[in-house]
């Protein structure tokens, strides 16, 4: 079973492309990362096994990454899926 997360992720000016690739390719559990508008640069989703600690995960995985200046992580609980499913 897993945990979805969220990141909102600011970067430095002019580094979001770099952040985005960076984050695809070098960070475990990611599934998808968005370019955003407004407040933050970016939105990261990650799929975290249900025994990780999220914090320590943003921490040392995400927040540690070249260029990023913030982030705003959204935990998860069920998901509703077309159909009904969850």
């Amino acid at each position: 079973m897993m945990t979805a997360i969220f990141v909102f992720i600011k970067c430095e000016l002019g580094h979001a492309n770099d952040v985005a690739a960076d984050v695809v390719d070098n960070v475990e559990h990611v599934s998808e990362v968005y370019s955003t508008s407004g407040q933050y640069d970016l939105l990261a989703k990650f799929q975290l096994p249900k025994e990780m600690d999220i914090g320590t995960f943003v921490t040392r995985s995400v927040q540690t990454r070249p260029h990023i200046r913030d982030t705003f992580t959204v935990i998860t609980f069920s998901p509703f899926l077309p159909g009904g499913t969850v």
